[in-house]
């Protein structure tokens, strides 16, 4: 089975299904504005973006995930060190890559401000400020049934395992996350030259960003 760096499996993520989140990067930006995905993984979002008009140059580190995008400009990278040396009126960082360690993110958010246009939008999904996990919490995505396992709770900071099952079949993935409240994140915003401008949902999963010019 294919892998990616990360641990995801490729026949996993081929199962989820798209949440949405297209439609909240549409719902703000310009018709038919360029995307800059990163962290895109089969184009399970991506797919719905080009759907919904709009030209993607979606990036990956995994050349087993990047295998089945379809219709984007496809670069294998990690996001830390990309560099395409131009920029763009949308960027979109999803998949709570946000959560992650302190030097990871900032290499992450300076990623996102060396691609965005001054005048473009960065769109950064991360986990709900206030998520508090309980172990064996089960949902569904599509036909994957999902628990959490192992979970630690301290603080900020949440640790576990993610179970994905389909028929007999499962997959484990470990995971911590530092969870983000607004004022939190935008310190780490203006560290890499950004700033937070709002946010899109109710739960405060979904923020706009955008280049800090007056920094």
């Amino acid at each position: 089975m294919a892998v990616a760096p990360d641990g995801s499996p490729v026949e996993l993520y081929l199962r989820l299904p798209p949440r949405g989140e297209a439609e909240i990067v549409d719902g703000v930006i310009e018709s038919g504005a360029e995307i800059l995905e990163l962290g895109c993984g089969v184009g399970r979002v991506t797919h719905e973006l080009i759907r919904l008009g709009h030209p993607v140059v979606a990036v990956d580190e995994s050349p087993e995930m990047l295998e089945h995008v379809r219709g984007a400009t496809t670069v294998c990278s990690p996001i830390e060190s990309l560099a395409l040396g131009r920029r763009f009126p949308c960027v979109v960082l999803m998949s709570n890559l946000v959560n992650t360690t302190d030097s990871q993110r900032d290499a992450f958010l300076a990623t996102c401000a060396r691609h965005v246009a001054a005048d473009g939008v960065l769109f950064i999904e991360r986990h709900e400020p206030d998520w508090r996990p309980k172990e064996g919490a089960r949902s569904r995505l599509g036909d994957v049934e999902v628990s959490l396992e192992d979970l630690s709770i301290e603080r900020q900071h949440i640790s576990g395992t993610v179970r994905y099952e389909v028929g007999d079949v499962s997959w484990r993935h470990v995971f911590r996350a530092r969870l983000l409240d607004d004022a939190e994140l935008n310190t780490m915003l203006a560290s890499a030259g950004l700033e937070l401008v709002r946010t899109l949902d109710d739960a405060g999963r979904w923020v706009m960003a955008r280049l800090n010019l007056a920094a």
